[in-house]
């Protein structure tokens, strides 16, 4: 029998969360002191019963009723104060698991009911990270979101923010939001705007339909990577185009079961992927929401799909080499991250799967 790594081992690895939701990733503590200085009502006023009523890791049976909690979180982040928090403390909790590198991820036109400007929000967030990278060394990039059931005018117009903000802390472009009967190809003039100007993209696709919703999000809107995407393995032609273009795919395991969008994590399609040699990330997607972290995503990859810490130790490569940052920055990186994983060898003894 294999013995199993402990988490504590995982969480010394140097890490990537480039798939991870500012909106889904705030302390509960800090929903509830954010709504009492604002003067913000919440479905509930302790900690236990946010939990409760946001169905925090637990199962909600589809993306649609999984995205309901993210009604709780935006209703405290309409200020630029509270932006800044919570993207510090976001930055400040993935350091402390030793997340090396994040691409921090939201939609600034969610966060204006109070009338903040798009700027501003942009602004208050990348402040945020600033100052976690100087305290603490983390190293995080934004990725500015569309909404696919929001409107494709309101998703140029983030497409347009993206395009303000490059080489200013804003690194990529995403569509997120419910999945089924709001295909990409609706907001084309986003995705064209924003390669015209060879910003990166990233879609979430495949997780809420099937495989034509990737082939979309490759070929009609030209993405780099490709959020989620549990369904490709519905279409081998394309999971063999995906492979062989090395598009890498970030994959949530922990939340794909939140959303049903696979049953449970012994049947998650990471494993085959992986061991097809496709390009496989693993994120945390909502902290929050999720109940998870980089290391707890990947310990459940070896405690539940069976993956040794020599995979671990690939999936973490693959992070870095999957990051939207310079090729020449991207290469140090991956130097580094390589010597450190070499220090890490497993001691678990004889008949451990390595």
């Amino acid at each position: 029998m294999a013995k199993t790594l402990p988490l504590e081992l995982i969480q010394k690895l140097p890490k990537t969360d480039l798939h991870v939701h500012l909106d889904g990733s705030l302390r509960l503590s800090t929903i509830l002191d954010l709504a009492q200085r604002q003067r913000v009502e919440l479905p509930a006023d302790t900690e236990d019963g946010l939990r409760k009523a946001m169905n925090i890791g637990q199962n909600c049976g589809s993306l649609v009723e999984y995205l309901k909690a993210f009604d709780v979180t935006l209703r405290v982040m309409q200020t630029e104060d509270a932006l800044s928090r919570i993207a510090f403390e976001l930055a400040e909790d993935a350091a402390a698991e030793n997340v090396r590198y994040m691409e921090v991820r939201y939609a600034p036109m969610l966060h204006t009911r109070r009338g903040l400007r798009l700027t501003n929000v942009v602004e208050a967030v990348l402040a945020g990270l600033r100052a976690a990278h100087d305290k603490y060394g983390i190293e995080s990039n934004v990725i500015i979101c569309g909404i696919r059931n929001v409107s494709a005018a309101s998703s140029l117009e983030m497409a347009e923010l993206a395009v303000a903000y490059k080489n200013r802390g804003v690194i990529g472009f995403d569509l997120a939001g419910a999945e089924y009967d709001h295909p990409a190809k609706h907001h084309r003039a986003a995705f064209q705007l924003v390669r015209d100007n060879n910003i990166n993209v990233t879609i979430h696709a495949g997780e809420a339909y099937g495989p034509e919703s990737i082939a979309q999000a490759i070929h009609v809107c030209g993405a780099h990577r490709i959020g989620h995407g549990c369904r490709l393995r519905e279409n081998g032609d394309l999971l063999h185009y995906v492979n062989d273009h090395r598009i890498p795919l970030e994959c949530c395991p922990s939340s794909n079961v939140q959303t049903g969008a696979i049953a449970d994590l012994k049947s998650h399609p990471l494993k085959l992927y992986y061991n097809l040699g496709l390009r496989v990330t693993v994120n945390t997607d909502n902290r929050l929401v999720t109940d998870t972290t980089a290391s707890k995503e990947l310990w459940l990859c070896h405690t539940e799909m069976g993956f040794g810490l020599s995979d671990i130790k690939q999936i973490i490569l693959a992070g870095f080499k999957s990051a939207f940052m310079p090729f020449h920055v991207k290469q140090a990186h991956l130097r580094r991250v390589s010597d450190e994983l070499n220090t890490f060898v497993d001691e678990s003894g004889p008949g451990t799967a390595i």
